[in-house]
């Protein structure tokens, strides 16, 4: 590597080593993080961790892999019983998906969940962040991932901006591939601390930076961490969205396991009956929900 580039990295590489060597003493014990998890373990991690604390997967990746410890093992239940077993865990579409990317992993690639990016991608539910962080944390190979925790800390160490844009711009993939270390072992241990650095200390609202590794280094940090007050909120309204009425009806269909009526029950009194059947009329369009008996309005999860 020429020498001018061994610059421009210099101070890339004292941030990355000093979040390196926090997370190797810091890290959570998390059971996909273990070296004897499967592949498959760590694709259903990810796909729970979306927009989901690690509180609330651990208990459901654990049950969800004991019941199911591999792709064939979900390909041969229902996606009633897949959806059935996400239980609480919101956006149930990825209980849906999860269940469908086991049957394809079974039909198309003899039940392994591969390790090529293109193919990853090809899978139900898999976009660019999942199959990186397959590729990274399964295989061990060098792949950027870009999740919320891992902008937020580039945001800040590098950009001294106090949160990242909404959207990922080119410019910050081109700094996520620059710091992302060559050697894949080190990438994927960066990918990794980067985001439970981000989880755990570099928080959106409450960073605690008195205990950062990399605080002497940060741009923000070093610029009176500026902008956070007048930092717009992310967080959306929850009670009474169409998102908590699915919910609502998914609980009482998995409660059930059985066929029933939704509309009209006593759970959902308190819910607009048009929006009982907007949010009804989703879930079917989703293929969360079969309608059993249309002349009666049965409907079970399908």
């Amino acid at each position: 590597m020429p020498t001018s580039q061994e610059h421009i990295f210099g101070l890339d590489a004292r941030r990355v080593a000093l979040v390196l060597g926090w997370f190797e003493a810091s890290a959570r014990d998390l059971p996909w993080r273990q070296p004897d998890c499967s592949a498959w373990g760590v694709l259903v991690s990810e796909v729970m961790l979306q927009q989901t604390p690690v509180a609330r997967v651990l208990p459901a990746w654990e049950e969800w892999m004991k019941r199911w410890p591999t792709p064939g093992h979900l390909a041969a239940a229902s996606q009633a019983d897949a959806v059935r077993a996400w239980g609480r865990l919101g956006y149930p579409r990825r209980a849906k998906r999860l269940w469908e990317c086991a049957r394809v992993l079974v039909d198309r690639h003899g039940g392994e969940v591969p390790a090529d990016a293109d193919t990853l991608l090809s899978l139900p539910g898999v976009g660019d962040y999942t199959a990186s962080a397959v590729r990274a944390f399964a295989f061990g190979e060098r792949a950027v991932v870009l999740d919320t925790n891992v902008r937020r800390v580039l945001a800040r160490v590098w950009g001294g901006e106090p949160l990242p844009a909404t959207s990922v711009r080119a410019g910050e993939r081109q700094l996520a591939e620059r710091v992302t270390p060559l050697d894949p072992a080190s990438a994927a241990a960066w990918a990794a601390a980067s985001m439970e650095l981000g989880a755990l200390i570099c928080t959106a609202r409450a960073p605690r930076c008195e205990e950062c590794p990399v605080a002497s280094s940060c741009a923000w940090f070093a610029g009176g961490r500026q902008g956070l007050e007048e930092a717009p909120r992310r967080t959306q309204a929850w009670h009474g969205t169409d998102r908590q009425v699915r919910g609502r009806i998914l609980a009482l269909l998995r409660e059930a396991d059985a066929p029933l009526i939704v509309e009209g029950r006593t759970a959902l009194a308190d819910v607009e009956p048009g929006q009982v059947e907007s949010c009804l009329e989703s879930l079917l369009a989703d293929g969360l929900v079969a309608l059993v008996d249309a002349e009666r309005g049965l409907v079970a999860l399908a």
